[in-house]
């Protein structure tokens, strides 16, 4: 378990699934650049977070839910946390919303389910699924929180903490990604893996 002030940002979860380096470059390095997809998922996030109480027969729908993980270490905001009612219970279904659409990775699902996992520490309940709505598609998707998204939430979350607690910046790793990440022109991929070799090869030399 974790105290309080050990907490660490859910949402870093994404960026560490997403690239390490860049991860780095966030929360340790404190570094942050807008552009025009960050931007857009700025703004979404802010009409959600804003949006008052809902409540639909059978269902409840909160905004904004502050949430945290003493066994992860993590603490965040779920934008959405909608409430079923099962019987005489009212199960948490927590729905994340992005701007663009559903990814290759599964640094979307992770975030989703370490919401999840909160929720389930915090008011000691079951949430079996919850969902994804993207905004370029217009188009919720649902989520199975089964073992196996689970089991690597649990090892992103690991990942994370052992990344920061280390202060180390990993090496750039140029890939298609790199063109859609804020950070580029300050991760500089190509120019600092260039860099890289050639200290590498004066070393040897």
């Amino acid at each position: 378990m974790y105290s309080e002030d050990e907490l660490i940002q859910l949402s870093a979860l994404q960026h560490i699934i997403f690239c390490e380096r860049q991860c780095a470059l966030i929360h340790i390095e404190q570094l942050w650049s807008e552009n025009v997809l960050t931007a857009e998922g700025k703004i979404m996030h802010e009409k959600v977070d804003t949006a008052n109480k809902e409540s639909r027969g059978k269902i409840r729908i909160e905004y904004g839910v502050p949430m945290r993980s003493l066994r992860l270490g993590l603490s965040g905001k779920a934008d959405v946390v909608e409430f079923h009612k099962t019987g005489d219970k009212w199960i948490p279904f927590p729905v994340e919303y992005k701007r663009g659409k559903p990814k290759m990775d599964d640094c979307d699902k992770v975030q989703l389910c370490a919401q999840a996992m909160c929720l389930e520490e915090m008011m000691d309940v079951e949430i079996p699924e919850g969902a994804l709505f993207y905004g370029q598609t217009r188009h919720r998707y649902d989520v199975k929180f089964d073992s196996a998204l689970r089991k690597e939430t649990e090892e992103a979350a690991m990942r994370l903490r052992e990344l920061i607690a280390s202060g180390i910046t990993p090496p750039p790793e140029y890939s298609a990604k790199c063109k859609k990440c804020s950070l580029v022109e300050l991760c500089l991929p190509k120019v600092s893996r260039k860099a890289s070799n050639y200290l590498a090869r004066m070393v040897e030399e």
